[in-house]
Parts: structure tokens; sequence; C-alpha cells
């Protein structure tokens, strides 16, 4: 049986990477397979970002998040929800990141760089000290968007029409990269030694009863149904 020590996987990110991966057993055939399809995909990328804000414009919990002035952006903000259109420059500016953000995942390398810039991404949208801007988004609307992420992520794999194998190991490839990068969010939402929503630390402690391997078998059902939906 193999130790695992609970408060590394708190402070050392290649250890908590390391544990998670294996628990996922996601591994070089992963990656093999994610690099298969990347160049099929990255067409589809301008698409997956536009039905991710089409959704996050959908409720104003969400859509809230985009009035502060993000890190980065120079130009003048909106003034209420109201004023902020998907076209607005500000949000022209998060969707450069958001395509930057899936086009690295396709691109790798998954290397120590590339485990830095996960951790990243979760980090910017908590409100830890090392920031500038102050959006903190709730970890409920994290968790329902890469869940949405995902699902039309599978929607545009399946719509490749590529073999069935390719196209099995590809669905099984990114629902555990999205649950790996879902897990960077837990990690500083829910860190038993510095929560970062105090207030509601019985959740925290809860989410962090439940591997985060969990979800990925939740996930696997999914891409399975979506997977066998298609060849009916």
């Amino acid at each position: 049986m193999q130790h695992i020590n609970p408060s590394q996987l708190y402070s050392d990110g290649a250890y908590r990477f390391k544990y998670v991966s294996e628990f996922m057993d996601f591994g070089a055939d992963d990656i093999k397979a994610i690099e298969s399809v990347a160049d099929k995909i990255r067409p589809l990328v301008p698409v997956v970002v536009d039905a991710v804000y089409a959704k996050l414009f959908t409720y104003d919990v969400t859509k809230k998040h985009f009035l502060p002035k993000n890190e980065g952006f120079e130009g003048a903000v909106a003034s209420s929800l109201e004023d902020l259109t998907l076209d607005h420059p500000q949000i022209k500016f998060r969707k450069d990141f958001l395509s930057k953000y899936l086009n690295k995942l396709l691109s790798g390398p998954y290397d120590e760089r590339m485990l830095r810039y996960l951790d990243w991404v979760a980090k910017i949208h908590t409100d830890t000290p090392e920031k500038k801007s102050k959006i903190n988004v709730d970890y409920i609307h994290i968790n329902a968007l890469m869940g949405f992420v995902e699902t039309t992520l599978v929607g545009g794999i399946l719509s490749l029409k590529l073999p069935e194998e390719q196209t099995a190991a590809a669905l099984s490839a990114f629902n555990k990269l999205l649950w790996i990068q879902n897990d960077y969010f837990a990690k500083y939402y829910c860190n038993p030694a510095a929560t970062v929503q105090q207030k509601d630390k019985s959740v925290c402690d809860q989410l962090l009863s439940v591997p985060a391997a969990v979800g990925a078998v939740v996930g696997g059902l999914a891409v399975w149904f979506a997977f066998n939906q298609k060849k009916l």
C-alpha cells in the first residue's frame, strides 16, 4: 500500500498532480490521445469559447464576475450588467484568455511548467493576496462551468466522426484532464489548513472527503453514455 502525505498534497503541486493523475490513471497514453486529435479539435476552440460565454451570460450570478476589471486589461469596464455585452472589449479579452487556455491543453507539453499553469488558472479565480484584482468566483460556479466545458468538448469530439477507438481514447483523456484541472480549483477553495471560503467550511469538508477521482468516474460514465448514443 502506497503512503500519501496529506499535508504535502496542499504544499507540493507536483506531488498532488502525481497522486491525482495516478488515481485517475492519467498517463502517457492519454497525452498521446490528446495529441492525436489536437489539430482536429483546434478549429473548434472558438465555438467552445463562444458557447461558454453565452452560458455564463445566461445567469446574473455568473455574469457579475465580468464587471470588475481584469488584470492585464487596459480598457474601460462596463458600468452595469445591462451594459456588459458579449462583444465588450473586456469580454473579448477574457475570450482570448480562454482560447489560449484551451489551445495550451491541446498543445502541451505536460511538464512541470504545465502543472504550474493549471495551478495558476485555478488560483486567479480565487481572492488570494498575490492578486491585484479581487475577482473571487464561488466554487459552485467553477464546478458547473467545468462540467459545461466538458459537455461542449465531448460534443465537439463526437462531431469529428473519428474512428471509434480514437474517439473513445480522446474522450477518456479529456475527461481525466478536466477533472485534474477541477482538482486544482478544489485545492484553493477547500484547503483544510486555509480555506478560502471559511464561512462554508462544512461544505469544503464534504468535498474533501470524496476524492477528486470520483468525479472522473462520473465524468467517465457521461462520456461512455455520449459515445454509445453516437453509435445508436
